[in-house]
């Protein structure tokens, strides 16, 4: 029982904190769904019944693990991050994924990259980039069949077409290799291999007005995404941008040095995963550097790696391989990034 001359000392910080991590995965999941609507549009339904997949797996899974760990499910399974890790994941994977793909991608992604190592707020690894490249590394086949984009054929698989795909796999159609084609960044990479230049092989119906068809369009909605969520305070800009110009300035300075063979600066940054990257991987907080100076490095690292991956190995793209490269380095960048303590005295 406190008398009225007892002093009350709480500890800092002593400002309510009105953002949750539900509010935050809720308004990253609305600004995922123009991407994901437009994804559906230029390559089918099948990107729409890869999410809700891949959502309802990651839900199971972290029930799972939660009622193992024993924790209790109310309070974290509806956070929404395993949604926020599920439509990552998914809209990394191919719509033509056969389920078991994306069950065990999204297993690796929840129960090893997130819950082995502590559950959120833990984890050392980004764990939708872990699913993915898990189940690239393991079944690389089924992860590089892609449907061609809307606007390039008249025949496009009907739904149940894409259900028989999906459950029963590619060979239960006939015609399937006319509705499946390469990516563009995979068809670029495959041309240079065979020594067409960039003029030459822009020529594709896979390009579209600046950059890959539908992909570029699809890119644009995660940049306005990313936009919405930069207004909204969700993230902060300074990774964004550094990221977008270290990947632009390395791809503007190949592509001076011979544009016959290197992709020009908007083909790079609207072609592929780097928008996507932008503002829904490289933000994740839990697996970025802690510091401020170390963000810069961390991201200015994933945009060198990104460029290197895609340009001179046999992957088209790298950012799910440079995220994790980075992820591992983090702790390292932390310990020499730290910023002095007030009254800390240097030493050396």
């Amino acid at each position: 029982m406190m008398t009225r001359n007892e002093t009350v000392i709480i500890s800092s910080p002593h400002l309510h904190a009105v953002t949750s991590i539900n509010h935050v995965m809720t308004r990253v999941i609305y600004a995922l769904i123009p991407g994901i609507l437009l994804s559906a549009w230029f390559f089918g339904s099948g990107v729409l019944i890869q999410s809700l997949l891949a959502v309802l797996f990651a839900l199971c899974a972290e029930a799972l693990m939660l009622y193992l760990r024993e924790k209790p499910l109310r309070l974290f399974l509806f956070d929404g991050s395993a949604v926020v890790t599920a439509l990552l994941f998914a809209l990394c994977l191919s719509p033509y994924t056969p389920v078991w793909v994306n069950f065990t991608g999204i297993c690796f992604a929840i129960i090893v990259a997130k819950h082995l190592y502590g559950g959120i707020g833990y984890n050392m690894f980004n764990p939708a980039m872990a699913g993915y490249v898990f189940v690239l590394l393991c079944f690389p086949v089924n992860m590089t069949t892609w449907p061609l984009p809307a606007g390039i054929t008249d025949q496009q698989a009907t739904l149940l077409q894409i259900l028989s795909i999906i459950f029963t796999g590619p060979s239960s159609l006939e015609n399937f290799d006319s509705l499946s084609g390469a990516t563009t960044l995979g068809w670029t990479k495959s041309q240079l291999s065979g020594m067409f230049m960039i003029t030459e092989i822009r020529n594709s119906p896979l390009f579209g007005s600046f950059a890959g068809k539908g992909t570029e369009w699809i890119a644009v909605a995660w940049l306005c995404g990313g936009i919405w969520l930069l207004i909204q305070r969700i993230i902060k800009w300074e990774m964004p941008v550094f990221f977008i110009g270290t990947v632009f300035l390395i791809s503007l300075l190949f592509y001076w040095y011979d544009s016959s063979i290197y992709l020009s600066p908007v083909l790079t940054l609207f072609t592929g995963g780097i928008m996507l990257a932008t503002f829904f991987i490289i933000t994740d907080p839990v697996t970025a550097s802690a510091t401020p100076r170390g963000r810069i490095i961390y991201v200015i690292g994933i945009g060198l790696l990104t460029y290197i991956i895609r340009t001179w190995s046999a992957y088209p793209d790298g950012v799910a391989f440079a995220v994790l490269l980075m992820n591992a380095v983090v702790p390292l960048v932390d310990n020499y990034t730290r910023p002095r303590v007030f009254g800390e005295i240097k030493h050396g």
